[in-house]
């Protein structure tokens, strides 16, 4: 199993918009709104940042909760798997693929789907996986139970879940990819 990171090839992997002060990130999203408009990041709401902020402290709770290690006050954000719509999101995209073994699974944390609608109060179609953060067994057994969204799902048809976000709690591996 691969963890994959999309990213835009011009500004580097792992460029996290959570490990900046609300308003630089916001600019950031400006920016990109201004010069890049037909790429997905643009298109994200005014509130983004703010609601990237309060589904990510749900994650850590949850999290802790369950006993994982958190190293980093942001996760850093990859896939289970390729996704073909994820692949699409940059103008300049590229991506890396990591093997799951290369991570201490301890650190890391899984959504089935992207977290936001997964926690969000506006997605009321009760899928058991809605509200839920899982651990790698865990998201194991979903995966045989439902298999990968980006199978099933990659044109957002049958609801938000394209595929299965992997929370990254650490920066010790991710590091190593970064130049």
């Amino acid at each position: 199993m691969y963890l994959y990171h999309y990213y835009d090839r011009t500004i580097g992997p792992f460029r996290n918009l959570s490990d900046l002060p609300i308003d630089e990130a916001k600019s950031i999203l400006e920016e990109i709104r201004v010069s890049k408009p037909e790429v997905q990041c643009a298109k994200r709401h005014s509130t983004y940042i703010e609601d990237r902020l309060h589904y990510e402290e749900i994650l850590r709770m949850k999290f802790l909760e369950k006993g994982g290690i958190i190293k980093r006050t942001a996760p850093h954000y990859m896939v289970i798997e390729h996704s073909p719509w994820l692949s699409t999101w940059f103008e300049n995209c590229a991506c890396i693929k990591i093997p799951i073994e290369a991570f201490d699974l301890s650190t890391v944390s899984f959504t089935y789907g992207d977290s936001h609608p997964t926690f969000s109060p506006r997605v009321t179609d009760s899928k058991e996986y809605r509200k839920k953060l899982y651990l790698y067994d865990e998201i194991l057994e979903l995966i045989k139970k439902y298999g990968y969204p980006q199978a099933w799902n990659n044109d957002g048809r049958f609801g938000p879940e394209r595929y299965i976000e992997a929370h990254i709690w650490s920066d010790e591996t991710i590091s190593n990819y970064i130049g």
